[in-house]
């Protein structure tokens, strides 16, 4: 997906229709700073905007992802390469939540552990060793916390059973028996509760 190509397009388009970058950031009720991001190929308007958006400059989605007007006969082809793009953004996007998750796990981990050893081996108040303790279980639990919600949204949960392949709820993910990224869920669709792997793809 060109974001420099489809940033030109909405300018294109904004222009098109007599509309500044501060008029339109109004319509969508957002800063005319997101606008100029998009126009510059920065970053692509969230999914949140796109109907809004498209509403105001008169043309569709497709259009919108292809960066141009997309003749009606070349629609359907134009549509399946899009969602196969996204689908593939998600994917990489997905992988790059998973790799953070990694890394806030080892961060907090490690902080956790040299507030450990320093309780244990340096000579202080008991007082002194309780707060440095909690100063380690503190971020480690924040931490942890954070990194089961990037599993959580990240991917999808396939189930062991039906291979259905589904989101669960933060709260399942939180409380499920787990091995590494592999954990003990109810699949809602055939309700049977078995070990259901991390995917990333649908």
């Amino acid at each position: 997906m060109d974001q420099i190509k489809i940033g030109k397009f909405i300018s294109s388009k904004r222009r098109e229709k007599n509309i500044t970058q501060s008029e339109l950031a109004e319509k969508l009720n957002i800063t005319d700073r997101a606008i100029s991001k998009w126009e510059n190929g920065v970053c692509l308007p969230d999914a949140s905007n796109m109907p809004d958006l498209c509403k105001i400059l008169d043309i569709s989605i497709n259009d919108l992802f292809s960066g141009e007007v997309v003749d009606m006969e070349d629609n359907e082809k134009k549509l399946e390469e899009n969602l196969l793009e996204m689908t593939m953004l998600k994917e990489q996007r997905d992988k790059e939540l998973l790799s953070m998750e990694i890394f806030i796990g080892v961060i907090v981990t490690a902080i956790l552990l040299t507030c450990i050893l320093i309780a244990s081996f340096v000579s202080m108040e008991t007082w002194l060793r309780i707060i440095i303790i909690c100063i380690g279980i503190i971020p480690f639990a924040v931490g942890i916390l954070y990194a089961i919600r990037i599993e959580q949204i990240a991917g999808y949960y396939e189930c062991k059973n039906c291979h259905y392949k589904y989101v669960p709820t933060y709260k399942n993910v939180l409380f499920a028996a787990h091995i590494n990224r592999t954990r003990k869920m109810k699949c809602p669709k055939c309700n049977k509760t078995t070990w259901n792997k991390k995917v990333l793809s649908k």
